[in-house]
């Protein structure tokens, strides 16, 4: 049965394209991984078939009575509700239902028969919803869920403006989890959950018997949970059955004898037009000529989609360092509370140092600890000589309101048009993404104008925080590429042991010094 129909889909912004004629078809418990580069219009897909966006043309139709989780990764989280409240609203439209039914049982005294019969098959039918959604059970459902997403130990009554980016997806993905939709839109979940909870993730959505379509740059993940892959490239969206691993197979294959028959048509096309050139003029080969020139004009000409231009990261180095990188004294990180025991850390030069370990226990605020972004509870850091630090954040200041072009010569004014442009098209960005506004950019884009940023700066110590997140598969690729090459030193928080895997020199599991165990 078809859960959604999306015909003839067509969008763009301004003059970008994003989708031609785009059709797709969700069926019920199928498992689909939504594949592409940064750009392509995976999000904006997301945000036309939840009603969020209303595409150009074309027509998007949901079953009857489908419910449908979606979780964004730039959902808002006010000030003052707590962990607990966001994982009970999952269950607000149970709760609702509730009420109608305490509503019909005062009505049911006074009702005539006729419209007794209608209250009872509708009371009926809530007390099966409220049954089947686990309403008796909420306080056990809400705690199991955090329990396993690790909020149990942070506290439910925590208020959600006070945690980290990887804890806040877990409290979004637990109300989603909980509010048991007919069909979950996950997008790149796996941004800020460490190893342990992608882990829960993967068996959680194994065993999902609902349909899912889920966004991932992250290819082990895709390819232990999907069992079909809808691919976004050139304003098409292309479906192909199997994990990652098998789409990538197939596509190259199809890319292979595309390429083929279009080398076999233009050397056609060539003889024909050079036929047609030396005989139309000639009286007894004329006739000839004008059946070959209305063969070229009836013929089908087969195109090959423009080559997406590939980033290439080549980070600028600053004068060698001194010795020691940092050492820290006695150093307790935190805000309000510690984050960790008295720490003694160094780090010399030349080491590529990854931090591990789960959300909320103080990664990112050891990074800005050690810049002196924040200043320590007690202890102290010091840092060594002819530093030239470059940091890369976790997310962009979405309040931003430059394009990639202003955002690049604010940063280096001394740049021509042409050196802007040509840094940003270094880090794959097309011409119409570098005159677009930065906050109009999908979170990839936006990471690459970030990118462009740090690799013309000279440094020799990278501090990097989830750099891979949003990034695709060609990018984070470049990306470790160019992480191997730098000869300066490196301090990058990451939780893809894909991603670091014979980048890193030593990698520190920061569970072994933190006061939060979770």
């Amino acid at each position: 049965m078809s859960i959604l129909n999306v015909e003839n889909l067509t969008h763009g912004f301004g003059d970008r394209a994003i989708f031609e004629d785009v059709s797709f078809r969700l069926l019920k418990g199928e498992h689909i991984g939504l594949i592409g580069a940064n750009g392509e219009g995976k999000s904006t897909f997301m945000n036309i078939i939840t009603g969020k966006l209303q595409p150009d043309e074309g027509k998007v139709e949901w079953a009857k009575n489908v419910r449908v989780g979606y979780l964004d990764q730039h959902t808002a989280l006010e000030k003052g509700m707590t962990i607990k409240s966001v994982l009970a609203s999952a269950f607000d439209f149970l709760f609702e239902m509730e009420r109608r039914m305490n509503e019909i049982c005062d009505k049911l005294a006074d009702a005539a028969e006729a419209q007794m019969e209608s209250y009872m098959e509708e009371l009926g039918t809530i007390q099966d919803m409220l049954t089947v959604h686990d309403f008796y059970m909420i306080d056990a459902k809400v705690e199991e869920v955090a329990r396993a997403l690790g909020l149990l130990e942070i506290g439910l009554e925590k208020d959600v403006t006070d945690l980290s980016g990887g804890q806040r997806t877990k409290v979004l993905m637990g109300k989603l989890l909980l509010e048991k939709p007919d069909i979950l839109l996950l997008d790149e979940p796996t941004n800020y959950l460490d190893a342990e909870h992608i882990e829960w993730l993967k068996r959680y959505l194994n065993d999902y018997e609902n349909a899912f379509i889920l966004i991932s740059h992250d290819i082990p993940f895709l390819n232990s949970v999907v069992n079909l892959i809808y691919h976004m490239d050139n304003r098409q969206l292309n479906r192909y059955v199997g994990d990652y691993d098998k789409f990538l197979e197939v596509y190259e294959m199809k890319k292979s004898q595309l390429e083929a028959a279009y080398n076999r048509q233009q050397k056609e096309i060539a003889d024909l037009k050079d036929f047609v050139a030396r005989n139309k003029a000639r009286v007894a080969t004329r006739n000839m000529a004008m059946s070959r020139q209305k063969k070229l004009d009836k013929m089908e000409v087969i195109e090959l989609a423009g080559e997406k231009p590939k980033p290439e990261f080549v980070f600028r180095e600053a004068r060698t360092p001194g010795r020691y990188i940092f050492q820290t004294k006695e150093l307790v990180i935190g805000y309000d509370e510690p984050l960790s025991s008295p720490l003694n850390l160094e780090m010399e030069r030349g080491q590529k140092i990854v931090l591990t370990g789960a959300n909320g226990i103080g990664k990112t605020t050891l990074l800005k600890s050690i810049l002196g972004l924040l200043e320590p509870l007690e202890g102290e850091v010091e840092l060594g000589d002819y530093l030239s630090v470059g940091y890369f954040e976790q997310e962009m200041d979405q309040s931003v309101q430059n394009t990639c072009i202003e955002e690049i010569w604010q940063e280096f004014p001394a740049y021509s048009q042409y050196e802007v442009r040509s840094a940003l098209a270094k880090c794959g960005l097309t011409t119409k993404h570098i005159e677009s506004l930065v906050r109009v950019l999908s979170g990839g884009e936006q990471a690459k104008v970030r990118l462009c940023k740090l690799i013309n700066r000279e440094t020799n110590v990278l501090l990097l925080d989830e750099p891979t997140n949003h990034l695709d598969v060609d990018a984070k690729e470049e990306l470790k590429r160019a992480l191997k090459a730098y000869k300066g030193s490196i301090l990058m928080v990451c939780h893809e042991p894909d991603f670091y895997e014979g980048l890193a020199t030593d990698v520190w599991d920061c569970t072994k010094w933190t006061t939060r165990l979770w």
